[in-house]
């Protein structure tokens, strides 16, 4: 089925902030997915964990059920803590190119009748209070965090993606 026009920005910038943060990950030692400039951050693995549970919520959204057993630990209003359950960072780069083939082949599957369902109460915000709405959000939220990913490759001294 072809994508629905109401989903095409958000599927482009999807996919876009998916080959940035990809990009952004490279050279990374197992040690720098850790490092956070203080207490009050997130790290990298938090940050890409935290992108990978969205993704789940929008898939789920979407009607497909797709969770992995660490992903709670990466929920809104989780905290950056340490933990013993934490995923490698081989684990969540596989994750993330799960999540991202997953949310591909959603979205192209989702009907105009789907995107027409009204966006959950409470939920993220909707301009159109529709799921539709709902989705073009979410992306605007992935971008945010993909910009704090950005910041961290920075500060660890890294060359930047962009220029």
């Amino acid at each position: 089925m072809p994508l629905s026009p109401r989903l095409e920005i958000a599927s482009h910038n999807f996919n876009l902030n998916a080959n940035f943060l990809k990009q952004g990950l490279t050279g990374f030692t197992d040690e720098d997915w850790l490092k956070r400039p203080n207490d009050h951050t997130n790290h990298m693995l938090w940050i890409v964990g935290h992108l990978i549970w969205s993704r789940s919520a929008v898939l789920g959204r979407l009607g497909e059920q797709w969770k992995l057993p660490w992903m709670q630990l990466y929920a809104r209003g989780e905290k950056c803590v340490e933990c013993p359950d934490a995923p490698s960072p081989n684990e969540v780069l596989g994750a993330w190119d799960e999540s991202c083939a997953r949310l591909n082949k959603a979205m192209e599957a989702a009907t105009e009748e789907l995107l027409d369902t009204p966006a959950a109460k409470p939920g993220p915000p909707s301009a159109d209070g529709k799921l539709s709405g709902t989705i073009n959000f979410m992306v605007l939220h992935e971008t945010y965090h993909v910009g704090q990913a950005a910041y961290i490759r920075s500060w660890l001294g890294k060359k930047s993606v962009m220029g």
